[in-house]
């Protein structure tokens, strides 16, 4: 590799290092209220109520992602976590859209269904 071939290679590192500095109006806050939700995540899981193995579990088969929802479904868990979850994901679309009121909007739905 010739050193005109290094400098533009370099060139363009730095150029395209620079794209990912982009944020919305409310990335940070997205940021944060995503660490709140997985947190609440965290402590639902550590301390909901156990449920009775499946027979599948008993022949150890791996469980499925849709097994495992189906589970927590049964328990009643994780309705409050799937509105915070699925508020955040309007915050984003609106924090790229750079639409920063319904980004706020949507934050606040979070925290609604977070309880807090």
């Amino acid at each position: 590799m010739s050193i005109r071939d290094t400098l533009m290679a370099s060139a363009a590192a730095l150029i395209l290092s620079g794209a990912p500095c982009l944020a919305g109006p409310c990335t940070k806050a997205i940021d944060t209220a995503q660490a709140q939700v997985d947190a609440r995540i965290e402590a639902r899981a550590a301390a909901g109520p156990a449920g009775v193995e499946s027979t599948g579990a008993l022949l150890h088969h791996q469980p499925t992602p849709e097994s495992l929802a189906a589970a927590e479904a049964k328990l009643g868990e994780g309705k409050k976590i799937d509105a915070a979850l699925d508020a955040l994901s309007h915050a984003r679309k609106a924090d790229q859209a750079g639409n920063s009121a319904a980004c706020e909007k949507a934050l606040t739905d979070v925290q609604h269904a977070l309880g807090q």
